[in-house]
């Protein structure tokens, strides 16, 4: 006989939020999304220099995606980040918090030629 399922006992996917916890968590989100368009800006004006970016990240770009972040780089587009990534063997949904120290050290080589 197969076990019963209660569906009133299934733990849901996430706790529920209060408003407020909704609204701070949404304004934290606006924050990183401001904060990481500003260092894309930074770094398509040549301001900023990828490796030294990935060498030493700041927080709001821990979680973006390294793939998003070289296609904001000049003179690369999509087939040169595809490359460049697969030369080091990162998956295009690695994210930069996420990054192995050998693949951190690899991709900031690559970089600097």
């Amino acid at each position: 006989m197969p076990p019963t399922t209660d569906t009133a006992t299934k733990p849901s996917a996430a706790p529920e939020r209060s408003l407020i916890q909704r609204m701070d968590a949404l304004g934290k989100a606006n924050e990183v999304r401001t904060q990481r368009a500003k260092v894309k800006r930074e770094l398509k004006a040549r301001r900023l220099k990828i490796h030294d970016l990935l060498a030493n990240p700041p927080a709001c770009i821990e979680s973006a995606k390294v793939f998003d972040m070289l296609l904001a780089v000049p003179k690369y587009g999509r087939v040169k980040v595809q490359k460049v990534l697969g030369v080091c063997r990162i998956s295009p949904s690695k994210t930069i918090g996420g990054l192995s120290e050998r693949q951190r050290e690899e991709l900031v080589k690559l970089l600097r030629k």
